[in-house]
């Protein structure tokens, strides 16, 4: 049997309009401590919203004149947006990690997707996250959507999950650890879920809900009633369109990130009888609207779940946040996906709202990281944070109570590094193997600061990269070698081997693998 749930995000629930209706009466008949709406003393209700793969422009509360996101843009309005938000390692499985456990990949055990011919990673049981110690402190906890974790869901009453990427359409779902097969689109299914996961709660507790969507993830399927969408215009191409890689000789291995060269495999007999610079100019204006389609259910879904939380009188004292796994190439430097520590797939869009204690309107420019988010949940919810969590709550921050805070970020992207250690030496020497494919991208690390970016590539031939993101915004020019901007450099090595030490990346690194790049 396929489980019908609310199809149309134009709809609104009768039985949450019926539920209202019950509520008002009973809130006019008693005023007490009990009332569920009251916000005195009790914590706030959490939902944490994850997309999959969206880049950081793509919201049109950054001026982005290519999209609509009216309720990405509402959730910002009504709350904060932070500018400048990181992911600390750019791939799905580790940031997910990351998000959950407060923690580097290199503490919490996934270093990347599990790609390995023989390796099967696991997130560090020891390791509490924010879910578990919000149910442990009394709040009803749920999960619905993407997990893409190599184990079950931990700390959570009700869980709704795709298994692995899951279907755009009629997915396979585990409720409960039970296998089912739902109808329709997986992003409105999945609000579908939250929202029904958000009926069921008991109003006078407080509630965490982890909202998590497939969506924009490729092969990018829009939902049907916009898969026209955009049709009517022509996207600019990137400035880096037509990059040439000519200072960052690592970058120029990455072949198989060509979108003409993997994405072409995702639209069929399409680009028959055309030139090679034809499939790349039709390429990109496909691939990258159909991204956008796909933002756009994400966006009417959130509209869905806000419009809930004002229906039930839960908007003030529920503190929502907005991000995703990692950012995303969209045809710069004539790329799709991620992992290279490049601003496109290094930012991310992060959006937080809470009506009681976080003032409307505010666009923050301070630097933020993944890391950031299950120390700033647990300290609004009362909760202590954990002295292994390696991030910084961001409620001092919006309270205006942080003395200080950091002056840059740091980058460990670590997958076949690994990877290349379950390899033989016959297996890295064959000409056929080609380590510079796609989900092959050299392991990095790295920092950036308000201006600057240093990228060490871990190998067995020394090899980085320097940026001044003011002069070159799109990391263009490696001014590793540089004279100008030598003292600046030397100083920047400093700091990172002061941050690689301070979040216990050391040791990982030297157990790598170290491949040649020349």
């Amino acid at each position: 049997m396929i489980p019908q749930l609310r199809s149309d995000p134009s709809l609104k629930s009768l039985t949450v309009i019926g539920l209202l209706g019950l509520l008002l009466t009973l809130a006019s008949c008693s005023s007490g401590p009990e009332d569920a709406r009251k916000s005195d003393g009790q914590p706030p209700n959490i939902i944490f919203v994850m997309t999959d793969d969206h880049t950081h422009g793509q919201m049109s509360i950054t001026d982005n004149p290519l999209i609509d996101t009216p309720n990405l843009d509402r959730l910002g309005k009504e709350g904060v947006w932070f500018k400048n938000a990181f992911c600390t390692n750019s791939l799905c499985a580790p940031a997910r990690a990351t998000i959950l456990t407060g923690t580097l990949s290199n503490v919490n055990g996934i270093l990347g997707n599990s790609e390995s011919k023989d390796r099967i990673e696991r997130l560090d049981p020891e390791l509490p996250t924010f879910p578990q110690l919000l149910q442990q402190a009394g709040y009803q906890t749920g999960i619905v959507g993407k997990w893409h974790l190599p184990h079950d869901p931990r700390g959570f009453d009700y869980s709704c999950i795709l298994p692995g990427q899951g279907l755009y359409f009629d997915p396979d779902m585990i409720e409960n650890g039970e296998r089912k097969q739902f109808k329709g689109y997986v992003t409105d299914i999945i609000t579908d879920l939250a929202l029904d996961y958000m009926d069921g709660l008991d109003k006078r507790k407080p509630f965490c809900l982890v909202y998590q969507h497939k969506g924009p993830h490729r092969p990018f399927t829009p939902a049907p009633r916009h898969k026209d969408l955009h049709s009517d215009k022509d996207f600019p191409y990137p400035e880096t369109f037509d990059d040439d890689y000519s200072t960052r000789l690592i970058a120029g291995k990455a072949a198989d990130m060509k979108f003409e060269q993997s994405i072409a495999r995702d639209y069929g007999d399409a680009l028959n009888g055309m030139t090679e610079r034809e499939k790349k100019l039709w390429l990109y204006q496909r691939f990258v609207k159909d991204h956008y389609r796909a933002v756009q259910s994400i966006d009417e879904g959130l509209g869905r779940v806000l419009d809930y939380l004002d229906e039930e009188g839960l908007s003030d004292n529920t503190l929502v946040i907005y991000t995703t796994d990692n950012g995303f190439y969209l045809g710069e430097y004539g790329w799709y996906d991620k992992r290279f520590m490049y601003e496109p797939s290094l930012r991310i869009p992060f959006l937080l709202r809470y009506p009681n204690e976080v003032s409307a309107g505010q666009v923050d420019e301070r630097m933020i990281m993944n890391i950031d988010v299950a120390p700033t949940l647990l300290d609004y919810a009362g909760i202590e944070i954990p002295e292994v969590m390696q991030g910084e709550s961001l409620k001092p921050l919006l309270s205006g109570k942080a003395a200080e805070w950091r002056d840059h970020i740091y980058y460990s992207y670590y997958e076949n590094s690994w990877t290349l250690k379950d390899f033989t030496q016959e297996d890295l020497s064959d000409p056929s193997f080609n380590f510079f494919t796609a989900h092959r991208i050299g392991p990095h690390r790295g920092i950036r600061s308000d201006r600057y970016k240093l990228i060490e590539y871990y190998s067995d031939q020394e090899y980085w990269e320097f940026f001044d993101l003011e002069t070159d915004p799109n990391e263009l020019n490696n001014r590793y070698v540089d004279s100008e901007y030598k003292d600046i450099i030397d100083r920047m090595t400093e700091q990172l081997r002061e941050t690689q030490a301070s979040y216990l990346d050391s040791d990982t690194w030297d157990s790598l693998a170290k491949p040649n790049y020349q």
